[in-house]
Order: C-alpha cells, then structure tokens, then sequence
C-alpha cells in the first residue's frame, strides 16, 4: 500500500489566494481566498502582504479543522526567482530572498514559496516550489535573434504545459522524459512550447510580442510599424506596453476579450469578429506546426489546454489544420494546484531528487 503524503498547496494571485490540501494525489480540500483590489492597493509592495495574506490562509484552514502538523510538505507556486530549469525544488534561503526581491519580477506569485517556507519551518517539514514562471530550457539556436544584444527569453505557462505534457506523454504510454509534445496554453495569453524529452527547448513569449495574438495581448507584429507607432508622437509608452499585453489582440480588434462573446456575436451573423478569430485560431496552428519543426517531425502529441481549449470551434480548427502531425489531446482548463501537488509528491516519492536553486 501507498504510503500517505498529506500536501498544503498555496497558489498566490494578483486577486485571491488558492490554498488546497492533497492526499497523495486526492484533493481533499480547496478554496479560493478572494481580494478586493481596494484591500490589495494597501501595500505599497508584493511583499507588503506577506503577514496579511498567511493569516488568511491560516485562519482558512483553522476554520476548516485542517491541522498542519499532519502535513508531508507544503508546495508553494514558484515566482520570479531568477530563470532556472523546470522541476520541484526545495525552498532555501536563496530562494526566499530572490522571491522577496523579486529579481525576475514583482508578481503575487512571489509570495507562494515565501509563505509556504514559514508554515513549513513551524512544523519541521520541507516547502517547495514547482516549475516557477521563470522556467527557461531554451536551446542556445533558440535564443537569438537578428539584434545581438537582444536575445530571446523564456516567458510561458510552465506549471500548466509542463502538468498537461505528463498527462499527454501517459496517455501515449511513455513517461514525459522519453515524450515529444507541442503543447498550446491558451488564456487571456497564449504560448506554444516544443517539448522534448522532457524540457522545453522552444516557447512563444506569452507575454511580450512573440507568437499568436491572443485576446488580450498583440503576439508577433510588424517591427518597423510598431518603431513607427513609437516616434509618432500620439502614444506614451505605458500607453504602447498597455496595448500590448493588455488591450490588444482580440480585445482591440472587438472591445471584448472573452471568447464566449466572441463566439456569441459569430454565431448572430458578425463577419469581422469571425475573421479576427479565425486568425488567432490560424496563428495558433502555425505555431504549432513551427514546432514540430523544432522536434524534427517527431511528436507524440499536441495539446490544448487553458480556458479557451473549451471552445468548439477553436479545438476543431486546430485539429482540421495539424491533425496530420500528431494526435490532438485536449486538456480545457488550468491544472495548477494538481501540478504543485504532483511536484511536491514526486519528491516525497522519490521518483525524482529535489532542485537545489542555485546549485552549481
């Protein structure tokens, strides 16, 4: 019989706080602790709200007589620490002074391994971190770009692709160390990552200009117009990195973001908002098959996962254009907390070592 692992998992974001408890791979308990952006503009810093956020976490479980001291480990979600391969790793001192200072970023996120290496140390036990968001495994070739001093970077749905590949390489039997698989999460952004053997060797940036557009940011664009919209005199830059990451893509095309809309208004007769999704669709399906170019041909599957792999429409076309590539598995939805639950468990299994961040 399996030995029991009893799991705390705490996933910080911009407005709640997720917290679940996992016995061995069973989620027993999950709730989602919601914040008022009124309450979040308190803190002057993410780290501002250390002390605020635990206690709510605490008080949480206190409420719902989940004792801690039965706890295995505690598995936080990994901010941005500096860029390091994927994997579980243990959470030390340097791990919580790069979250604390944020030296990839200032996100909520920051705050998982912070918060889950205190509770942990009350009660003597280890804390986690899995695949953070700053999970980078390119390949040098990838990197470069026709700039020399400007090199492309690795910014992608990591904990999600990297949980949807494991269930993908399963399925086709294999483990996801032996797997080549082009996974697509898509969101509110998009990425598209190649798979291969167990580390991603290539990744749309889901974040600044890179790959398809999705239905808040811009992907790809023409590099001279957007030079020429920067010295034109009409747009700021907080104006320009807003249409970026915020307002573009499906959002500036159709003053909506949100695909069931999008789809409403399709199916009510609305030409222009068909061609735009369609092109995001077509865009996607490119990416994909641009990496299995990267794979050599050799994949074992493509997945969508993420809140639009829902949709009808998005999944069809996608499997109508690179079906002939490898089989579509569809995984709609996030996977997080199962993720951080199955990281932390492999390492309590031993079935693989903990990371040592930083270790030389």
């Amino acid at each position: 019989m399996d030995r029991l692992f009893r799991l705390l998992i705490i996933n910080p974001g911009s407005t709640s706080t997720k917290i679940a408890v996992f016995e061995n791979e069973k989620k027993v308990f999950e709730n989602t602790i919601g914040h008022s952006i009124e309450e979040m503009q308190k803190f002057e810093d993410i780290i501002d709200q250390f002390e605020y956020r635990k206690e709510l976490i605490l008080k949480e479980l206190k409420d719902n007589s989940i004792e801690l001291s039965t706890m295995s480990a505690v598995v936080g979600r990994g901010g941005g620490i500096a860029p390091c391969a994927g994997g579980t790793y243990i959470v030390d001192e340097n791990v919580v002074e790069d979250l604390k200072i944020g030296v990839s970023g200032q996100h909520a996120s920051n705050l998982g391994g912070i918060i889950a290496d205190d509770i942990a140390k009350q009660y003597n036990i280890n804390a986690y971190i899995v695949d953070p968001v700053v999970v980078d495994e390119l390949e040098p070739v990838s990197r470069i770009t026709g700039l020399p001093f400007m090199k492309r970077v690795s910014r992608f749905h990591a904990l999600n692709q990297k949980a949807v590949a494991r269930y993908a390489a399963a399925e086709c039997g294999k483990k996801y160390e032996e797997a080549n698989i082009v996974v697509v999460h898509a969101g509110g952004g998009i990425s598209v990552g190649a798979h291969h053997t167990g580390r991603v060797i290539d990744v749309t940036d889901a974040y600044y200009g890179d790959g398809p557009f999705s239905p808040d940011r811009c992907g790809a664009l023409p590099s001279g117009e957007v030079v020429e919209m920067c010295f034109s005199g009409k747009y700021s830059k907080k104006e320009i990195m807003g249409m970026l990451i915020k307002s573009g893509g499906l959002m500036s095309h159709t003053g909506t973001g949100d695909v069931r809309e999008i789809v409403s208004r399709i199916e009510n007769g609305d030409e222009y908002a068909e061609l735009v999704y369609n092109a995001m669709i077509y865009q996607v399906a490119k990416a994909i098959g641009s990496y299995a170019v990267v794979l050599k041909g050799k994949v074992d599957a493509i997945v969508l996962t993420g809140g639009i792999a829902y949709e009808k429409r998005f999944v069809g076309t996608i499997e109508e254009m690179t079906g002939f590539i490898a089989p579509v598995r569809v995984y709609p939805g996030e996977f997080e907390m199962e993720a951080l639950a199955q990281g932390g468990l492999r390492v309590l299994r031993g079935e693989e070592a903990a990371k040592i961040y930083k270790d030389k």
